[in-house]
């Protein structure tokens, strides 16, 4: 393969302008969303100087998308989805102007500001879903993983530049600026969806309760679905290691707090990289065989990086894991998208989001107690080691993701580009 089709594919935003506007506007809305959340955390610890406060914070984030998710699934595969999208992002702006009329009115006490993250959260939970539908509706299922992949590289962009211009804005000008440049960046989100073509679900799901257990009912019978999100959840649940590198840095490297700062940026740095070069495995015909090759390589290296000697060796493995990370989601969502109905979209995304926000927290939540029974090193080995075994056991018991090319379910129906 050469130099150049290695590099990120760009021909989604050639090919469609459609894409194109929508993928500016997440651009922004993501970096915006980032200012945010510094902005929220620096603001609940200089109001409270408490770290349960602070947690909080992650609690009002997580409860809405586990509450709300499998039901905005179906929502999503009742409705018009581009109304439904425009209602959604309507709701960011609104929460996200009113956290922005501190710079007015002075600060809020910190429960009616959790209160706003919950709701901004509730409206994310259900725009989550609906977003992940629209790709195919824009794309050739040939370019629908080069789509997935240029979402990816604006998410990883932005998580890393955001927090540190965040605090510089922060420091400069008040938590008031980044909650007011949020909102303008959804208001940037919302112009990319006024473009979206109308987009009808001919089979309408069945409400409620019923209408999620249909979407479970076909994620669990269709091994490559299951497949897929069971290799996601092995790699977080397993192996997350973000709760163990205070640990880890303590163990091997001193306590050295520059250390431990970069840590987190050699993940992100990784992903980047890779996002960069996702042509080199954005054009491979079976994104079931990168995926599991992903998750393994994720495993593999944070085993390197538990027992590196040197901190420049233990970033590089950071850096590598953070690398296959990317490849993994790029192509699981790839999954997803090619072999999931048009009209079962919607709420097999949900879970997918539910998976792919919640197996992390999870994890942490597992290293954290294992390194309190053991040690941060023996935490992240095992759990890194289990990985690498659940994600070959599921590669030995789901066929269709070694063998499966790339093929468009029966069912679906796409507007072409415009």
């Amino acid at each position: 393969m050469s130099a150049r089709h290695a590099l990120i594919d760009l021909e989604p935003l050639r090919v469609s302008p459609v894409f194109r506007r929508l993928w500016a506007g997440q651009v922004l809305s993501t970096f915006g969303g980032q200012l945010a959340f510094v902005a929220v955390m620096f603001q609940v610890w200089d109001q409270t100087a408490s770290a349960a406060w602070t947690g909080a914070v992650g609690l009002s984030q997580a409860l809405p998308l586990i509450l709300l998710g499998l039901f905005a699934g179906v929502a999503v595969d009742r409705v018009e989805r581009r109304r439904f999208s425009l209602i959604t992002i309507s709701g960011q702006v609104v929460v996200s102007a009113l956290m922005a009329s501190q710079l007015a009115i002075g600060p809020v006490p910190v429960g009616v500001l959790l209160g706003l993250v919950a709701a901004q959260a509730a409206f994310a939970a259900a725009g989550g879903p609906v977003a992940r539908t629209v790709l195919p509706q824009l794309l050739p299922r040939e370019l629908l993983a080069a789509g997935i992949a240029l979402n990816r590289i604006a998410f990883q962009g932005a998580m890393l530049v955001g927090p540190a211009v965040g605090g510089l804005i922060v420091n400069a000008w008040g938590v008031g600026v980044c909650y007011l440049i949020d909102c303008l960046s959804f208001l940037a989100a919302l112009y990319g969806v006024l473009g979206l073509p109308t987009m009808r679900v001919e089979a309408v799901a069945r409400p409620g309760l019923r209408g999620v257990r249909d979407g479970l009912a076909f994620v669990v019978s269709t091994p490559v679905i299951r497949g897929a999100l069971l290799t996601d959840l092995a790699a977080t649940v397993l192996s997350m290691p973000v709760s163990l590198f205070p640990v880890i840095n303590a163990e091997r490297f001193g306590n050295d707090p520059r250390t431990l700062g970069l840590f987190l940026s050699a993940i992100a740095v990784g992903g980047v990289v890779a996002s960069v070069l996702s042509g080199s495995f954005t054009r491979l015909p079976r994104p079931g065989v990168v995926m599991l090759a992903g998750s393994t390589g994720w495993g593999i290296a944070l085993v390197l990086f538990a027992f590196s000697p040197l901190p420049w060796l233990a970033l590089a493995f950071l850096a590598a894991a953070g690398a296959a990370d990317t490849v993994a989601v790029v192509a699981r969502s790839t999954i997803v998208q090619l072999h999931t109905p048009n009209e079962l979209l919607g709420r097999v995304t949900a879970a997918e989001q539910i998976v792919g926000q919640a197996g992390p927290d999870l994890g942490n939540l597992r290293g954290g107690l294992v390194a309190q029974a053991t040690s941060g090193v023996a935490a992240l080995a095992s759990g890194a080691i289990l990985c690498v075994a659940a994600v070959a056991a599921v590669a030995l018991t789901t066929p269709g993701l070694r063998g499966a090319e790339r093929q468009e379910v029966s069912g679906r129906t796409r507007t072409p580009p415009a």
